[in-house]
């Protein structure tokens, strides 16, 4: 219970004792405007020995400069904190003193009884020189401090208190109560470890004057989308809740809590709860995880000798080994003194340089590897003059220690029909010697081999990742022309070279009968074979007008460039991502325009491209004779491939919806839809669902999905907050997306939006001198973060190609365990 002075229009002092104790005196009490006796001002506080005796104590102060009534918002915030301190186990408990008197400041002895101060404060200039100064001091001995609301307008003048705040409110803030949505983004820290990933309530929400994100550690965004901001809004970056270790001590701030009735939520207690136990130190939390300083970006390869890849070939995928060893490949493009040969007589046209780097963190040296001859170095320039064939994919065996296999997805050069213009493209195993680092180019074992059409680019794919099972995924692109299509639906049936379509989509990734525009899903032997494992797509016995109709490697059809894909091990749930076609703007005519993609794929399914993207928006039919004529829409429930170029079968499985598309115009674009589920395309009528995302020039880059390992003694490594979080990004660094996510387990699998994201555009540094062309980014054994910079070239490598690394340290959870407070018992 709490204490209330006598009155003459608001408290002076009041004083609770949350253990029951129930303070004497009432009859006593000061009269409203009488102060106690000054106390010698407070100078020191041993840093050694931290505020707080053997009970946990927290003073509330409410002292504010308005003057009229007391907020009813002091009243409850103190009523809920007393509550909080009674509740709980024992010895998570503590004592609860408040106050408006601010001279509680300037008594050293007095003040250092407390483990924690919260600041109820309206605002204004609540705290006199030699006041701010004591509190200064309290906070350097190893004070905690939580402020609620409006406590960010105190003390305006003082650029300390801002640091301790971390933001300042804008002068546009909305003023009206207005429910909103909260994305709890730390799932950790025990102020929102408890609470939904998407916490709806309302409050006062306040924009800031400057955001605060990357130098304090955010644990909650508000969605702006779900409120009116008014004109100071922060944009899909909105912190509300954070925290920092400041000035020796501990600082946690939330924007909530601006409305008396915040204080009955159990939920609102919670985070207040939480944000309690840590800066009186009865809990240790991380307040460091996102702070961009405690974040290190090192390139770790020079540049290449002229006319050499002795330390990287044209940057297209990288790889870990459990020994902490970098294996990364190139393409095939050499540098751009080197000679690139398009003619299709010239026998050598093409031919390319895959190579195999192995960068060794225990010397800092790169060894090349290996080198495959591949069909991957024609340059860029027109689609029937470029390539994106060559070494386009590397993963380790799961048991690499023991035999050294290395998989490799690449297009051999002598796999080439120059008549046909037809290659094969394959998966090989082969070993590498661990003590030479040299790849035995002798022991290949081609596991599985497919024709692809080499006349007119593009789309490879390229990735490959295990599950716990030790079933290899294989990402595959859709191998077919961006062009004839007006940038939508790459569906025209009509231009082909000797018979082989190369504009038709329908023939490759629509096609059940096809490898291309697929993820992979096999099993690989020891003898160099593989078998299907149970629950692909197919079975590969499907059979429609008496002939086989399938392929039982499909795990997931129709998808464009999956250059990139993931498989968390933890949870076996695959994560992928391709880029989109390249209409700027959607067409009421044609259908969405380029959506570059993201999925969470918890089953074998259909993703839709050519004929859905995004959240089963459906693009227009064309077909001969004329294929300038739309045909009607696609059904994305029960979509037929009728294409004159499908050897697989018609009627194909059900559409599922992408987690995250992203087009010029913004992140998952949707319109109203007609009777028939049609949405409009029209862009002025388009609502976007993820308002952190944009495109322009986009190339999706799907990355990890982190995994924080206690028993690791790396200094090295990401700290716990990231855990299960699955970084998305993009080839380029201007506005395209460079984040983590959170994505809802109950809904990922159908296509669910993600809950929270944030921006690592801070920490995995952006711009020329950064990674500016993101390639791949994997974690290592050690908990870095490795990442591959493309250069800033096409088709080559030139001196930014780069292996970068990236690494945490901040340090660990605060306060250290030794100085933990022991609460009341």
């Amino acid at each position: 219970m709490h204490l209330r002075g006598l009155r003459t229009g608001k408290r002076i002092r009041a004083t609770v004792v949350a253990c029951g104790t129930l303070v004497a005196g009432l009859l006593s009490a000061p009269a409203a405007d009488a102060r106690p006796a000054p106390e010698p001002p407070l100078t020191t506080m041993s840093v050694k020995s931290p505020p707080g005796g053997a009970n946990v104590q927290v003073l509330i102060f409410h002292g504010s400069a308005a003057a009229g009534e007391e907020s009813p918002v002091v009243d409850a915030g103190i009523e809920a904190i007393e509550r909080i301190g009674l509740s709980g186990p024992a010895d998570r408990r503590f004592e609860v003193e408040a106050t408006d008197d601010a001279s509680v400041f300037t008594d050293g002895a007095r003040l250092s009884r407390y483990n924690a101060v919260v600041f109820l404060t309206g605002g204004g200039d609540v705290l006199d020189p030699e006041q701010e100064a004591g509190l200064e001091t309290y906070m350097e001995a190893g004070g905690g401090f939580v402020g609620v609301h409006d406590a960010a307008r105190a003390e305006p003048y003082s650029d300390w208190f801002t640091g301790l705040i971390g933001a300042r409110p804008a002068a546009t803030s909305p003023t009206a109560v207005q429910r909103a949505t909260v994305e709890v983004g730390d799932r950790r820290h025990p102020a929102t470890g408890e609470l939904p990933l998407e916490w709806k309530r309302p409050d006062i929400w306040a924009n800031w004057v400057k955001n605060p994100s990357g130098e304090v550690h955010t644990v909650a965004r508000v969605r702006e989308s779900t409120y009116r901001p008014g004109t100071g809004a922060n944009g899909a970056d909105h912190p509300i809740s954070w925290c920092r270790d400041y000035d020796g001590g501990r600082s946690f701030y939330t924007g909530m809590g601006g409305t008396a009735s915040s204080y009955d939520e159990t939920d609102f207690r919670a985070h207040l709860r939480g944000a309690l136990l840590w800066t009186t130190r009865l809990v240790q939390a991380d307040c460091k995880a996102t702070i961009t300083g405690n974040y290190k970006a090192e390139r770790l390869t020079a540049a290449n000798l002229p006319g050499r890849n002795d330390q990287i070939g044209e940057p297209h995928g990288l790889v870990t080994a459990p020994d902490g060893r970098v294996l990364y490949i190139g393409r095939g493009g050499a540098d751009s003194s080197q000679p690139v040969i398009t003619d299709w007589n010239n026998p050598d046209v093409g031919k390319g340089k895959g190579q195999i780097h192995v960068y060794d963190p225990a010397t800092g040296k790169v060894t090349l590897a290996g080198e495959l001859t591949v069909f991957g170095n024609k340059g860029g320039g027109d689609e029937l003059v470029k390539v994106e064939e060559g070494l386009l994919g590397i993963e380790l065996d799961p048991r690499f220690e023991q035999n050294g296999w290395v998989y490799l997805h690449y297009t051999p050069h002598s796999g080439v029909d120059r008549s046909t213009r037809m290659a094969e493209r394959r998966v090989s195993r082969f070993t590498l010697d661990r003590a030479t680092e040299r790849l035995d180019l002798g022991s290949e074992k081609v596991l599985l081999e497919w024709p692809v059409q080499v006349h007119s680019c593009c789309h490879a794919g390229g990735g490959m990742a295990w599950d716990s099972k030790d079933n290899l995924y294989i990402a595959t692109g859709d191998n077919n022309s961006s062009g004839f299509s007006d940038g939508y639906s790459g569906n025209n049936p009509q231009p082909n070279y000797k018979g082989v379509s190369f504009a038709d989509a329908r023939r490759t990734a629509g096609n059940t009968h096809n490898l291309n525009g697929k993820i992979l899903r096999i099993h690989p032997e020891a003898d160099g074979t593989y078998t299907l494992p149970a629950g692909n797509l197919f079975t590969g016995r499907e059979t429609a007008e008496g002939g086989g109709k399938t392929r039982g490697e499909i795990y997931v059809m129709g998808v464009r460039n999956p250059a990139r894909i993931f498989v968390d091990r933890t949870t076996d749930v695959l994560y992928a991502g391709w880029v989109g076609p390249d209409a700027g703007e959607p067409s009421p005519t044609w259908g969405p325009a380029k959506y570059d993609t993201f999925a969470v794929i918890t089953g074998a399914g259909n993703r839709g491209w050519p004929y859905c993207m995004g959240n089963k928006q459906p693009y227009r039919d064309r077909n001969l004779p004329d294929p300038s004529k739309p045909l009607g829409w696609y059904d994305c429930d029960h979509p037929k491939n009728e294409s004159p170029n499908n050897d697989g079968l018609v009627n194909l499985p059900p559409v599922t919806g992408n987690n995250i598309w992203y087009s010029p115009q913004g992140g998952a674009p949707d319109y109203p839809r007609d009777a028939n589920g049609v949405p409009s395309y029209r862009k002025d009528q388009a609502t976007y669902g993820l308002p952190w995302l944009k495109g322009g020039g986009q190339a999706a880059m799907n990355g990890p999905v982190y995994r924080y390992d206690a028993t690791s003694a790396s200094t090295a490594k990401w700290p716990a907050y990231w855990d299960g979080k699955w970084f998305v990004g993009d080839f380029y660094d201007a506005d395209q997306p460079r984040n983590a996510v959170v994505m809802d387990p109950r809904t990922q699998g159908t296509g669910g939006l993600p809950v929270h994201s944030e921006s690592l555009k801070k920490i995995v540094p952006v711009g020329n001198d950064g990674i500016k062309n993101l390639m791949d980014w994997k974690f290592g054994p050690d908990g870095a973060l490795y990442v591959l910079d493309y250069g800033r070239g096409f088709f080559t490598s030139d001196a930014k190609s780069a292996l970068w690394k990236v690494t945490y340290r901040g340090g660990g959870p605060t306060p250290a365990a030794g100085l933990l407070a022991r609460g009341s018992l």
